[in-house]
């Protein structure tokens, strides 16, 4: 289990100083969840990012079904609901627990409050979670491209 004094070591809140991170811990809420609960659902309204202490969640997406297509399955240390930190728009996908989770929450306001207390702190973390934004995008454009070469590759033949 990462415990909130670890967190310093992970992606969103690296270069942190120790009296920045001392600040952004004390802005964390935490939170529980038990196995199988919906923690976000796509479409609604979102003001807060999830950091994972403890568990697993899956990433899923309605499809034109009303069936669910697992886009991620997220673990210990991954964070989820950064894009609510920045942009303020409806979630774009939702997130179930796969097992008892425990999660620390920063929320929208928590951001602001960064802002006003430590600019240098709250640039670090757009910083950061920007990286992992272009990361996940990344990530999204290679699957786009490698299914979309598979299927111009079996028209052609």
């Amino acid at each position: 289990m990462i415990e909130p004094q670890d967190l310093q070591q992970h992606a969103l809140f690296g270069g942190l100083s120790d009296v920045g991170m001392a600040f952004v811990q004390s802005l964390f809420k935490s939170s529980s969840y038990s196995s199988g609960d919906m923690i976000v659902s796509e479409g609604e309204r979102g003001n807060r990012m999830f950091f994972i202490c403890c568990g697993n969640v899956e990433v899923i997406k309605k499809g034109p079904s009303n069936s669910y297509t697992r886009l991620a399955t997220l673990h210990e240390g991954n964070s989820f609901g950064e894009m609510e930190l920045i942009d303020i728009q409806t979630r774009s996908a939702s997130v179930r627990a796969l097992d008892d989770l425990e999660v620390l929450t920063l929320r929208h306001q928590d951001m602001y409050a960064i802002f006003e207390q430590d600019k240098d702190t709250f640039i670090l973390i757009l910083m950061n979670i920007s990286r992992e934004i272009s990361r996940r995008l990344r990530k999204m454009d290679a699957l786009v491209a490698s299914s979309l070469y598979g299927k111009a590759s079996s028209l052609a033949n």
